[in-house]
């Protein structure tokens, strides 16, 4: 029987219902104000309607060819030769590229300088390019590339972090974060208990695939379409590989279908492959990967495998933890630093260490390159506290809620976190007390314990978890953002930006942003696309950071054309600048009221500058990298979310019945967006710790490749009650419109569905002892914790 057909009714209450985007919001936005207004996404019509252009829709140049790559079949050995024969016979294909092909430097251009453009003399997964065939057609290059043979001496391969750790092999060198004395708080401690978990990596599976489209131009220059979150690396990496400066490349990106971190770095090899391909047959050169050979080709979220002991009192107060994280990098470094470096910040979450060792490993294995993803290394710091205090909780016969409570951080004690950084803007018992009287936590738990009593097949759960994530770049380099509004004479708005549109609203927010800045209405102002030859070297779209910096980067060039006009205005009617107003499309002064067009043009006749450009770096953030000790991050965001599940203790399936949010996003620019994204983390992360389990076998072969054996949450997965609310409160420190980041900290609240599955376990297993219950909870691994 299926567990739909199966009576899942949520303890205490009916079904409940899912949010309306923009219905929870902060406090009224002014009149006539952009920012505070739940607006449609800038594209939505368009992308409903079809109309939307991605890289693969861009028409294309006639003569372009396309490619396919030519990949690995062996997890590590020598690359001996590669035989092209039978490919080159078939109809369409023009030829191969190979790493003699590469006129600059054949290795990537990333900091540890590592990775290949192409393999070479070995070969480090499964999947690995070696080169490139090129075609008349898409599918001509595809069948091509499968008919190269490739001669590969093997060589034994390392798949699991703790085999790489037991041979200490690792991509970067291993990092220790320490306070106090853990070893004597330890043999002080009242009660101990030591353990090991498995977490499992995550595929993007973003709708549009990796994707790029490189065209030659005159005088040695290129310009390049890519799906990237970070076109100025694009920029970089393409110069580095055909020895030329980085001014001859333009990257171009108007929106991608979907990125989660998987468009960061890995977007890059597609576009250093394309412009190979594109010098070396003088054409246009298209390389869109189809979703099996996108993940054999790319990274995942890195896996995580944990060995921890945690010493604690009878409160279930953590008196000391030593914790040893052994990452999973793949076969080369990537972005694997400051992921690892991010999971020793989020090993804490919400909670108060005193006596502390978090050592991170960085393990090489001889698989993809494992990279940035949703939450860059926060959700496997986040997750492994949590496990401990759950299984504390229930190896003293306590509530899991009142022991997270107990060591939450606090407002004048216990407030500095394990790298030194002091909790200043703490909002986490309030926060944490709302949600569990509003989701009425302490009464399901007593109506979950009594269906339990009487149901001997389907047991329920329930956890309410909080979490508190960091936002800045740990790379503190990147924490820096430009932008362009030109304002033209029809009183129109134009705005550029470094960051990247994915899906979550980015152009939008910033549009509303400059909208309330000029004073005219949201539909006067159009975001256009990221180019590196409007914004140069911006950072990445990561981090959560997108408003944050280019937001505030808009809004301060914005602001110098409105301070042109004001002191334009001023000058016309003897008044202060200060006294000029701007709102409603109208410009107000003490004298006279101008339509905000007619303000323009009349500045243009007088040659008053009607453009500028905005710069931004984040304050305050600093740290040691060595010891990873100071103020990583500008400030932190909140949220909580209480998870009702049921398992099936005969099949170990289970299901989320109920989930109820408050989340922490200050004074939002757009409700209906940050809505949205809490949403969409929420699921996402659900699926991680449910559903999307990667599988190699012990040769090194991703197993799980297709839609057909890796399962995401489909609409059918998400619970019938899914309520979203919003902290009423604006960000303590100045960013922008009092807003905080929102794209990455809900991910790490579906936490709280792993939990709840943990605790119907633990009813089932009807005893107070730890439940070991490797991540994700599938039923196999449902099944597993249940008779261990």
């Amino acid at each position: 029987m299926n567990m739909r057909d199966k009576e899942f009714t949520p303890a205490g209450g009916g079904a409940g219902r899912t949010a309306a985007a923009g219905e929870q919001r902060p406090a009224p936005a002014a009149p006539d104000s952009a920012v505070g207004v739940s607006r449609p996404h800038e594209s939505a019509r368009a992308q409903v309607a079809g109309s939307a252009t991605y890289v693969d829709d861009i028409p294309e140049v006639k003569g372009t060819l396309h490619a396919a790559p030519i990949l690995s079949n062996v997890a590590h050995g020598r690359l001996l030769g590669v035989n092209a024969a039978a490919a080159l016979a078939l109809p369409g294909v023009r030829g191969v590229v190979l790493a003699g092909d590469i006129p600059g430097d054949p290795m990537l251009a990333t900091f540890v300088h590592d990775e290949p453009v192409f393999a070479r003399d070995t070969v480090q997964h499964i999947g690995q390019v070696v080169g490139l065939v090129v075609a008349e057609t898409v599918m001509q290059a595809r069948r091509a590339a499968r008919q190269v043979q490739l001669k590969i001496d093997p060589l034994p391969p390392v798949m699991t972090p703790r085999e790489a750790h037991a041979k200490q092999s690792y991509v970067l060198p291993p990092v220790t974060v320490r306070r106090g004395e853990p070893e004597a708080a330890l043999a002080q401690s009242p009660h101990r208990l030591s353990g090991q978990l498995q977490v499992g990596g995550q595929e993007h599976f973003y709708l549009e695939g990796q994707v790029a489209y490189a065209l030659p131009l005159e005088q040695g220059q290129w310009w390049v379409y890519s799906s990237t979150q970070h076109p100025g690396e694009i920029q970089h990496w393409v110069a580095h590989a055909l020895g030329i400066e980085n001014n001859a490349v333009t990257v171009e990106c108007r929106r991608m279908g979907g990125g989660f971190g998987g468009k960061e770095t890995q977007a890059g090899h597609l576009a250093v492959w394309a412009t190979l391909a594109a010098r070396k047959f003088r054409c246009p050169v298209k390389l869109r990967l189809d979703r099996d050979d996108d993940f054999m080709v790319t990274g995942k979220r890195h896996p995580f495998a944990y060995d921890y002991t945690v010493g604690f009192d009878g409160s279930g107060l953590v008196t000391a933890l030593k914790l040893t994280m052994l990452a999973d990098c793949g076969f080369s470094a990537d972005l694997s630093g400051p992921v690892a470096d991010r999971a020793i910040f989020h090993a804490d979450n919400a909670y108060f260490l005193s006596d502390v060792e978090i050592a991170s490993y960085r393990c090489k294995t001889n698989t993809q390159s494992h990279t940035a993803f949703r939450g860059f290394g926060g959700p496997q710091g986040v997750i492994v506290i949590e496990a401990i205090l759950g299984d504390i909780a229930r190896t003293l016969g306590l509530d899991p809620f009142d022991v997270r409570l107990r060591n939450l951080y606090g407002i004048e004690e216990r407030n500095v976190t394990h790298y030194q950084m002091k909790v200043e803007d703490n909002i986490l018992q309030p926060l944490l007390s709302t949600l569990a009287q509003s989701s009425h936590y302490r009464q399901r738990r007593e109506a979950i314990a009594a269906w339990n009593a009487g149901s001997p097949v389907i047991k329920r759960g329930i956890a309410l978890t909080p979490v508190k994530f960091g936002i800045s770049f740990t790379a503190t380099l990147f924490n820096q953002a430009g932008a362009l509004v030109h304002v033209y004479l029809d009183g129109s708005v134009q705005v550029n930006h470094g960051g990247t549109e994915m899906g979550q609203g980015l152009n939008t927010k910033v549009a509303q942003i400059v909208a309330d800045e000029l004073g005219v209405p949201f539909e006067r102002v159009r975001s256009t696309a990221a180019d590196t030859s409007k914004v140069p070297n911006a950072s990445a779209t990561a981090a959560s950071s997108g408003t944050d910096l280019n937001g505030r980067a808009a809004q301060y060039a914005a602001r110098h054309v409105r301070d042109n006009l004001a002191a334009f205005v001023a000058g016309l009617d003897g008044c202060g600048a200060g006294a000029v107003r701007f709102a409603g499309g109208r410009v107000t002064s003490p004298k006279a009221t101008r339509s905000f067009d007619e303000v323009v043009q009349a500045a243009y006749a007088n040659r008053i500058q009607l453009w500028s450009d905005g710069f931004y770096r984040t304050p305050k953030i600093h740290y040691d990298k060595l010891t990873l000790t100071g103020r990583p991050f500008y400030y932190f965001a909140y949220g909580a979310a209480c998870s009702e599940v049921a398992i099936d203790t005969l099949t170990g399936e289970s299901r989320v019945l109920k989930v109820d949010i408050l989340h922490d996003v200050g004074t939002s620019i757009n409700p209906a967006l940050d809505i949205g994204q809490i949403e969409g983390g929420f699921i996402q992360g659900m699926g991680w710790l449910t559903t999307e389990q990667l599988v190699w076998n012990d040769k090194g072969y991703l197993a799980t490749h297709a839609p057909s054996t890796y399962k995401i949450p489909a609409t059918g997965d998400v619970p019938e009650h899914f309520k979203v609310d919003l902290w009423p409160e604006p960000n303590r420190e100045d960013n922008v419109g009092g807003s905080k980041a929102v794209g990455e900290p809900p991910f790490m609240l579906a936490v709280s569905v792993r939990e709840a599955i943990r605790d119907a376990v633990a009813a089932a297993q009807g005893g107070s002892q730890p439940v070991r219950m490797d991540a994700p909870a599938t039923a196999e691994n449902v099944l597993k914790a249940l008779k261990a």
